[in-house]
Parts: structure tokens; sequence; C-alpha cells
């Protein structure tokens, strides 16, 4: 069953604008993996998520996630080397993405709440999707919570109540809800 409370949006950089658009239930995932770290810049978003009472993520750097007092962590994927030690896990949540059942199992050991399965659906880098059958077959290999992720848009929203997942990630989806807001 989705929860309102488990919808995630990617950012890679700071749209102001875009972040007071999201409704409140969206939480925020930081992800820039191409340029250094700003802590300026994500204090600043920080600020605004809390503001709006949003949970945010930021990718694979769990010694900021602490020193900013984030909301929590996010572990790719093409991460799996990650290991956390010593870390009070009720202070964050950690997340991660997977892509089989070999990653679910290592984002298991990494210790992650919740496990982002993707892509259910087409999408123009890659050249599979899961669809909802292997979907549902993959998210019962884990106990944890599932978020379904990749290519989620407005004509295949629906589908979701068919998938075997506690919530949804998107990018593109969530940018078009907040650009039909501004009449685009």
């Amino acid at each position: 069953m989705l929860h309102k409370n488990n919808v995630y949006y990617f950012i890679d950089k700071f749209n102001r604008e875009e972040i007071l658009k999201l409704d409140k239930n969206i939480n925020v995932i930081y992800r820039n993996y191409n340029s250094k770290l700003d802590e300026k810049l994500l204090i600043k978003i920080k600020n605004l998520c809390k503001f709006q009472k949003r949970k945010l993520f930021l990718a694979n750097d769990l010694k900021t996630v602490l020193k900013l007092n984030l909301n929590g962590l996010y572990i790719p994927s093409f991460n799996h080397m990650f290991l956390i030690k010593g870390v009070n896990r009720k202070k964050i949540e950690i997340l991660g993405s997977a892509h089989n059942q070999r990653e679910i199992f290592i984002k298991e050991r990494q210790g992650v709440n919740k496990i982002f399965i993707a892509p259910v659906f087409t999408v123009s880098k890659k050249k599979y999707f899961l669809g909802t059958s292997r979907f549902n077959l993959l998210s019962k290999v884990t106990k944890k919570g599932v978020i379904a992720l990749g290519g989620i848009n407005k004509k295949n929203i629906n589908k979701l109540k068919l998938l075997n997942c506690c919530g949804f990630a998107s990018i593109s989806y969530l940018k078009d809800m907040i650009n039909n807001k501004n009449g685009k």
C-alpha cells in the first residue's frame, strides 16, 4: 500500500521555488555526483526542508549527514562498499537503491531501512525495465520497505497501485506536477 509520506524527489541542484511548490509530504534526496559538495548550499536546502517539515536525505556522505543533522542517507545502487558502523540508526533513516536481487542483498547488509527498486517502467537511460510482475517478485525478496523508482509518469502513475511497494520516487513526474501548478 502506498503511503503518502513515502514519496521522494531527487535533486542535484538547489531550486528554492521548485522545492516550495512540492507537496508538503514529498521528501527530498540531494544527489550531486558531478561536483564537490557545497555545505553552505546544503544548509540552505536543509533549512528550507525543515521550514516545510519535509525530510532531507544526502547521497553517499554519512559524515555530512551526521555533521549537519540531516534526516538520512541515500546509498545508490552502484555503491556496494558503504558500511555503517557506530551510528544511531534511530536518529537517521538509511535509503538505498537496487536493480536486482544481488543488489537488494547488498543494501540489506548496508543496513538500509527502505530499498528503492528500479527501473519499474521504461526510462530513456536504460535498455531494460522491470515491469509490474518482475518488480513484485523482487520486492518479495526483502522484508524492508520497498519504494518504486524509474519511469514513473502521469500515464503510468495509477499502475503503482499494482505494485508491492509503500511509496515511489521520481524526478520527471514530480517536476511535471510542479510545472503544471505554474500553468506551463
